[in-house]
């Protein structure tokens, strides 16, 4: 059934009724619609600044969570933090209600000549079928499954993208290739700029972090208005092209605080790297014994040291039998667990019968010293 009641507060026309013969009815007329046409101004003004409002406020709420989630990770005293996420909670309570404020007093707002009929075709609408619901339930398997078969059918158009520099350009190319537009070319973006600082592209990394954010606004936009991100492809782009001073600093805030955790996440990622890499060389050169030569090697006196960088086997000699046997047996076994002494290597027939006298000589009280021979002799 149509509802009716919405025709019932129409105002009427400036010119509809009649006047006093001595009132001057142009001038009254006029004045009539330009008081209605400010009040109408203050109306939108309101609205408009309302709306920045509500937009600052999500930007400073995503900041506090992510501010919060690294202090967490961190181990940091959060007592500030919270208190500034409690503020800014208050704050949402006070906009929400402004947000309701504002739909009853629109809504009991009455029609009048300059609202009551539109254009009917100022824009075309295309109908683009909702997200669907079941994007959101996947799993994290799914998901990264997903996106890797997006990345692997389009990562030509998703570095394309990414180079392009004018907002026209960018706006021309998500248009023709609507199947950009989603979180999995926002994430591949995140990826990308990571790797170009990883590897040293610093200025390149932050070209592409800006298509990065860009297409962070427009999902962000689409969320708060609860449509396709794909139909809000030329809002977005025609916004950001006129953006008055509050709307381009909060972009720029947004896409310098970005570039910043690019460079933090890419610094971490090199040390997790390095440390690897650290553990995988240290993995190749234990011993038999599962020791580190390296470690092995910087724990022995400096007088074993020489005798191993020399490589001298009677200084070696030499030096054990002027050692306690209990330390000289500690540290032959180490030398052995960890592949410095090799005592059944075959280097030649000389060598071999000497190195395994002294092995033999130094072994002889093991079976006694086998209680202790895990610890270091004091």
């Amino acid at each position: 059934m149509v509802d009716y009641s919405r025709w019932k507060d129409i105002e009427i026309s400036d010119d509809e009724d009649e006047t006093h013969p001595n009132i001057d009815t142009p001038s009254l007329f006029r004045w009539r619609h330009q008081a209605r046409i400010e009040r109408m101004e203050e109306q939108t003004k309101e609205k408009e600044e309302f709306d920045r409002r509500r937009a600052e406020h999500e930007r400073k709420m995503k900041d506090a969570r992510q501010k919060l989630e690294d202090a967490k990770q961190k181990g940091l005293d959060l007592s500030e933090l919270s208190k500034a996420m409690k503020d800014l909670e208050e704050e949402e309570k006070e906009i929400k209600k402004k947000a309701d404020e504002l739909k009853s007093k629109e809504k009991i707002t009455p029609w009048n000549v300059d609202t009551i009929s539109k254009e009917g075709f100022n824009k075309t609408v295309v109908n683009i079928p909702p997200k669907r619901k079941e994007d959101d339930e996947l799993t994290e398997e799914e998901r990264e499954k997903k996106m890797k078969e997006f990345v692997k059918n389009h990562e030509k158009e998703l570095k394309q993208y990414g180079m392009f520099k004018r907002y026209d350009d960018s706006k021309r190319f998500l248009q023709e290739h609507s199947y950009l537009v989603g979180d999995n070319t926002a994430n591949y973006l995140v990826i990308w700029c990571i790797n170009l600082q990883m590897e040293g592209k610093e200025q390149l990394m932050q070209h592409v972090a800006h298509q990065c954010i860009c297409m962070q606004y427009i999902l962000e936009l689409a969320k708060q208005l609860d449509v396709d991100p794909r139909a809000c492809v030329a809002q977005f782009f025609s916004r950001i092209q006129v953006a008055d001073a509050e709307y381009k600093t909060a972009f720029d805030d947004e896409l310098r605080a970005f570039k910043e955790r690019i460079r933090k996440r890419a610094d971490e990622k090199l040390q997790e790297a390095i440390k690897e890499q650290e553990e995988e060389e240290r993995k190749e050169r234990l011993g038999p014994g599962g020791l580190d030569p390296v470690e092995v090697f910087e724990s022995l006196p400096v007088e074993l040291q020489k005798c191993f960088e020399s490589q001298n086997i009677p200084l070696l000699q030499e030096t054990i039998s002027k050692m306690p046997e209990s330390e000289a047996v500690y540290h032959m076994k180490r030398c052995v667990d960890s592949g410095l002494w090799v005592p059944e290597a075959n280097k030649n027939k000389d060598e071999e019968g000497e190195e395994e006298e002294i092995y033999d000589e130094l072994t002889k009280g093991d079976e006694a010293a086998a209680g202790s021979s895990g610890d270091k002799p004091t």
